[in-house]
């Protein structure tokens, strides 16, 4: 005789026709709801078809033209010049994979760590509980940034997923506190009352009972860690902290500001703000985004 689920049972979902649907045209039609979801969706999509096929776009040695040096916004060059006469545009693009795929890494981790333990530590409490917070109450404490800048002269960041595995064990504190709380309310409610009854495993409640209910703001949390992880490895390659191995933006103004006097020189500023631009960008992308994400992994807000 199979065993029901405990969800199949005591809980009704309010959006039962959604579920009869595949996810992705539930999510398609999230999405297209909103104009500002749509854009920020494309916007994303370019950004990861950039940071998968920029650097193919391009020749592994960018072209300078000394004739080209500082040149201004025009067709040719639709964000100008640098000082070697290489266009900002083709070091934008090619300079975005590193940055978009540690910032993606740095965003996954951050998201796991946080994740598993916020789960633990909300359902097991006890030791387990205290455990667990006391180590995030000492991450928490320690200023991310400046650890970062300590980490740099030990670790080697010329690989992305070092640089985002750095990121994501240094920020998945916050998640943590946020999703235990979470998962300490719903451990009480009456389907994860029926569960235990049942004899689910702890493991079953935690990733298929109690995740779901907390999906909208993981989902969120990811996006938002990944803003998170491009400023902070931005802000080390500008500072210099971390050896210019690869074109990326952090290079661009480290380069801009302290070698092509961009904050003296007007010719500079296109040099200096390219690389601004394409984090405002994608930030913006991601803010509205974020929206139609809530909306696909929060039940409550289904079909609202």
């Amino acid at each position: 005789m199979s065993m029901l689920s405990p969800k199949s049972i005591l809980r009704k979902q309010p959006s039962q026709s959604h579920n009869r649907q595949s996810f992705w045209t539930f999510a398609w039609r999230t999405i297209a709801r909103k104009p500002g979801r749509l854009i920020g969706f494309f916007i994303i999509l370019l950004y990861i078809f950039i940071g998968v096929f920029g650097p193919y776009m391009y020749p592994a040695q960018l072209p300078i033209n000394p004739n080209a040096i500082y040149a201004p916004i025009s067709w040719q060059y639709p964000l100008g010049a640098d000082f070697e006469g290489t266009s900002n545009l083709a070091l934008v693009i090619t300079g975005a994979r590193y940055v978009l795929f540690a910032a993606a890494m740095g965003a996954v981790f951050t998201v796991v760590f946080g994740t598993v333990l916020g789960l633990c530590a909300g359902y097991f409490i006890g030791w387990t509980d205290s455990v667990i917070m006391r180590i995030t109450d000492f991450i928490l404490t320690i200023p991310t940034f400046p650890l970062l800048v300590v980490l740099s002269t030990v670790w080697n960041f010329g690989q992305p997923i070092a640089m985002g595995f750095v990121l994501g064990i240094t920020g998945w504190g916050g998640l943590a506190r946020a999703v235990r709380s979470q998962t300490m309310s719903l451990r009480e409610r009456g389907f994860i009352e029926a569960a235990r009854g049942l004899g689910i495993s702890p493991l079953n409640i935690l990733f298929r009972e109690i995740l779901p209910n907390v999906g909208s703001y993981i989902a969120m949390n990811l996006l938002l860690s990944v803003t998170g992880s491009i400023y902070a490895e931005v802000g080390l390659f500008f500072l210099g902290v971390v050896p210019f191995q690869v074109n990326n933006w952090g290079v661009m103004l480290n380069l801009a500001v302290f070698s092509a006097g961009a904050m003296s020189s007007p010719q500079a500023l296109p040099y200096l703000l390219s690389p601004m631009l394409a984090i405002l960008i994608l930030t913006l992308g991601i803010v509205l985004f974020l929206d139609a994400l809530d909306e696909m992994f929060n039940p409550r807000l289904r079909g609202v």
